[in-house]
């Protein structure tokens, strides 16, 4: 960030108390000096635990897109010309958990209502400010004081991929999603593979997952804030797999509880949680199903792909899951089904056809690196989806983000 844009607090305020992950407690950005001035007035014993800088909620966005969510993010509205599209922005580079304060220049109770009722902002004052307003209404919440109520509805979109058979590529799909969501929305991704043993997530990442996700899906009373931590893999900055690599021996048995503790504990850290969930589904796969928002059939162009597709959206009508987004992977196969026998079984065209790429996706798989970043033609047929989960443009067209903030105002 530029030095015209950014002013960190002086060198005796600086050294923010950072808890893990390298994560500032609060982090502020103001435009002018009077309310910088208001804000330490109002709150002298905090701020030697905070960075403030100068800028508003667009400089907030460019500075996020870099560095960790804070705990506590105070951000400046004043003459931005749609301050809602601009926190649109902000939220899409944030973790789901920050608690946001904001500051601006209209004392308008239907802006104020629209910040904190749909949009999932803790407080919102209107300048000038004074160091007494400063202190009633912000300070509890930079204090630590504010109602635990303020959490609730706190969240991410959680999307299932399904498998409609073994060897569909429901894991390439997974993986190569979660890639493109990191990448394209600049958001936080956690990708969750479910497959406790013979799990292919880690291996086309180039990572070794760990024991932690058995454990917490087995025992959830074990699950604490330490889980990302200890289960978590990290794959860039915006990007962690949760996974597990179980001897072929051994009998995991995950509980419906723990994969709800599992993801309950991932949705506060996280904007979108893409999971790889292995078919047919029990009691634990149902719970992924039951809390997604997107649910994605896999399937090959075959006849077997086809029924047991039919069967799983069936099974999706019936527990009351989303409406599914059926992908048809290795379009073209020689020896497949053509694509109007193909529609012809399903009863309509896929959503998504990604083609057949019997060089790429291998080659990509046996080195550990996700096949998107070195395949465009994998990229193009998978914007579609992107877009459909994230509202992520495709081919230049604009779509505004979800109304979702902060992980409030969940559809």
């Amino acid at each position: 960030m530029s030095a015209q844009l950014a002013r960190e607090m002086p060198d005796a305020d600086r050294g923010a108390v950072r808890p893990a992950g390298d994560r500032a407690t609060l982090l502020g950005f103001v435009a002018d000096e009077a309310s910088e001035a208001a804000l330490r007035g109002g709150l002298p014993g905090l701020f030697g635990e905070a960075q403030l800088r100068r800028g508003d909620v667009r400089t907030a966005t460019r500075a996020l897109e870099r560095e960790p969510t804070p705990g506590i993010l105070l951000i400046d509205i004043a003459g931005v010309a749609d301050p809602v599209r601009a926190l649109e922005a902000l939220a899409a580079v944030c973790t789901p958990d920050v608690q946001v304060l904001v500051i601006g220049d209209q004392a308008d109770i239907a802006l104020y209502r629209r910040l904190t009722r749909e949009l999932g902002v803790a407080e919102y004052l209107h300048k000038p400010l004074t160091r007494d307003m400063v202190a009633r209404l912000f300070g509890p919440h930079l204090a630590g004081q504010a109602s635990a109520a303020e959490a609730t509805g706190r969240g991410s979109q959680v999307v299932a991929v399904c498998g409609a058979r073994g060897g569909c590529g429901a894991t390439t799909v997974a993986v190569n999603l979660a890639v493109q969501l990191s990448e394209a929305s600049r958001g936080h991704v956690a990708l969750l593979d479910l497959h406790l043993r013979g799990g292919t997530a880690g291996l086309m990442l180039g990572v070794r997952p760990g024991t932690g996700l058995r454990v917490a899906l087995e025992q959830p009373d074990r699950v604490d804030a330490l889980f990302l931590e200890r289960a978590g893999i990290p794959i860039d900055d915006r990007l962690r797999l949760v996974a597990a690599e179980e001897p072929m021996d051994s009998l995991p048995q995950p509980a419906e509880v723990g994969v709800q503790r599992v993801l309950e504990m991932l949705r506060q850290r996280f904007n979108f949680i893409v999971v790889d969930l292995p078919m047919p589904p029990g009691p634990a796969e149902r719970a992924v199903l039951a809390a997604a928002r997107h649910c994605v059939l896999v399937l090959g162009p075959d006849i077997a792909g086809i029924r047991d597709t039919l069967a799983l959206r069936k099974l999706l009508g019936t527990s009351g899951s989303s409406r599914a987004t059926i992908v048809l992977n290795r379009a073209g196969l020689p020896g497949s089904l053509k694509p109007k026998l193909i529609e012809e079984g399903l009863g309509a065209p896929p959503d998504v056809t990604i083609p057949d790429l019997p060089r790429h996706l291998p080659r990509a798989a046996n080195l550990g690196r996700p096949a998107s970043r070195e395949t465009p033609a994998l990229r193009r047929a998978m914007a579609p989806l992107l877009q459909e989960i994230a509202t992520v443009p495709v081919a230049g067209a604009k779509a505004s983000l979800l109304g979702r903030l902060f992980g409030r105002g969940r559809a």
